[in-house]
Formats: structure tokens, C-alpha cells, sequence
């Protein structure tokens, strides 16, 4: 069940960030927060399968202001944009994000989010080496999935 208390404080946040842009408050814009803020928190999803997600509930919106309302919400801090290798860019929410890096199967595609201190230190080392404060960075680690009957390496075959 969506936390509805978060999903009102995203709206309030992107409807001050429109009026602030100058940009139209339109019930498009924030049904796509509405769905954006009920997936899992560690899920990422792409604007195809939003689209497809929201098509299946009866919404009439359409691509281009799925791609717009992303990139607003981007803007406004409440959504984190991934492009994974050569795929297409996939997003999360980012009202409640906590830094985290990813590990990308290279067989079935399956995103897994973690978080080590050890990167926190390095990332430290190399801004006094550079003599720089580091205010982010992006870890991606792709490798070769080796978990048996993996659920999404066994839907990947079935095509």
C-alpha cells in the first residue's frame, strides 16, 4: 500500500516547484507522481513501462508527457534518472532516497540497489587527494547472473 503522506508531500513539493517555473499544474503531471510513488522504493522503471502501467488503469497520458513530467521531477529533486550501459534511462523516487549504488545482471537485467562504507571511504580519500569535496558520485557494477532459476533470467528465455 503507498504511504499516501509521502505521496502528498511529493505533490505539494512539485506543485510549489511548478508555480516557481511558471509551469501549468495539470492532473497528468501528478498522476504520474502518483504512480512513480507507489512503486518499491528500490524499484526503477522506464517510460514505456510507466506508460503501459498507467494505459492498464484507465489514464489518458501520453508518452511525451510521461518523458516531460520525469524530467520535471528530476528538476525538482523528486525523482533520480539511471542510464544503465546502453539502456533506456530508468527512474526512482527520490523524495525518501538514501544514497545507494547498483549491481546490473548482464543476463537477466535485474537491478539490485547497496550501500558499502568502504565506497564512503574512498570517495573521501580521492577528494583530499584532489584536494575537492565529492558532493556525489555513481557506482554501477554489471556482472554475469549466477542465482539458480532466476525468475528473471527464466522470463528473459520465454521470448
Amino acid at each position: 500500500m503507498a504511504d499516501t503522506v509521502l505521496i502528498d508531500k511529493a505533490k505539494k513539493i512539485f506543485e510549489n516547484f511548478l508555480i516557481k517555473q511558471g509551469n501549468r499544474k495539470t492532473p497528468e503531471r501528478f498522476s504520474v507522481i502518483d504512480e512513480l510513488y507507489i512503486l518499491p522504493e528500490d524499484e526503477h522503471i522506464d517510460v514505456e513501462g510507466l506508460f503501459l502501467k498507467m494505459r492498464n488503469k484507465g489514464y489518458t497520458i501520453s508518452r511525451a508527457t510521461i518523458y516531460n513530467t520525469l524530467d520535471l521531477l528530476v528538476e525538482s529533486g523528486l525523482a533520480v534518472k539511471h542510464q544503465f550501459k546502453d539502456k533506456v534511462a530508468l527512474y526512482e523516487q527520490a523524495l525518501t532516497y538514501k544514497h545507494h549504488d547498483h549491481h546490473v545482471c548482464n543476463q537477466c537485467q535485474k537491478i539490485r540497489e547497496f550501500s558499502d562504507p568502504k565506497i564512503n571511504e574512498i570517495k573521501d580519500s580521492t577528494g583530499r587527494d584532489f584536494k575537492s569535496q565529492i558532493t556525489s558520485h555513481s557506482l554501477v557494477l554489471y556482472g554475469d547472473c549466477k542465482i539458480e532459476n532466476c525468475e528473471n533470467l527464466s522470463a528473459l528465455q520465454a521470448f
